[in-house]
């Protein structure tokens, strides 16, 4: 019986991470190598926002969090995810983390969610190539100024705002 039920389990979290209706992004996660050097381009400071779009399993996240946490910085940061267990997963991260009260997390499709309020944002991203134009003019009608670090992939659109650092892979600044 418990084995049926495991196998369940398992049958849910595959179909949630396969198909595009619950998860049009497929889940890859960041290179902890490159970490220390993500962290230090998003440029942690206070009275910041830090807004990570598709935060996977927040690994990107909590750990800026961690860093402003250990440096008294009153930085917030905010997990915008649309795949349910990955979600399930940053709850469960978020009550353990000793800056969970900076953390906010947000279930919904970041093509879709209203991004008005996080003018002078900090913006971390690692998706798929071929969406990130079509986020990119989605963030420029909703957010007046923003800064977007990009992991892995440069954005065409603002090829001439950007900053590239090497790190096991890439990683793209723009202001």
């Amino acid at each position: 019986m418990l084995l049926i039920i495991f196998l369940f389990l398992i049958l849910v979290v595959i179909i949630l991470f396969s198909f595009p209706r619950f998860s049009p992004i497929p889940y890859y996660p960041t290179n902890k190598k490159d970490m220390g050097l993500i962290v230090k381009c998003l440029n942690l400071k206070n009275n910041q926002i830090i807004i990570d779009l598709g935060a996977g399993d927040g690994v990107v996240i909590f750990s800026a969090a961690q860093e402003a946490w250990e440096k008294n910085l009153n930085t917030k940061f905010v997990a915008i995810e649309i795949n349910i267990v990955l979600i399930v997963i940053l709850y469960v991260r978020r009550f353990f983390h000793p800056n969970k009260n900076n953390i906010r997390i947000i279930w919904g499709d970041l093509f879709k969610i209203t991004m008005k309020q996080y003018n002078n944002a900090t913006i971390y991203l690692y998706i798929s190539p071929w969406l990130i134009d079509r986020l990119i003019k989605n963030l420029k009608l909703e957010i007046n100024n923003f800064t977007l670090v990009s992991y892995m992939y440069p954005i065409k659109s603002l090829i001439k705002k950007r900053k590239t650092i090497n790190g096991h892979n890439n990683i793209y600044v723009y202001n």
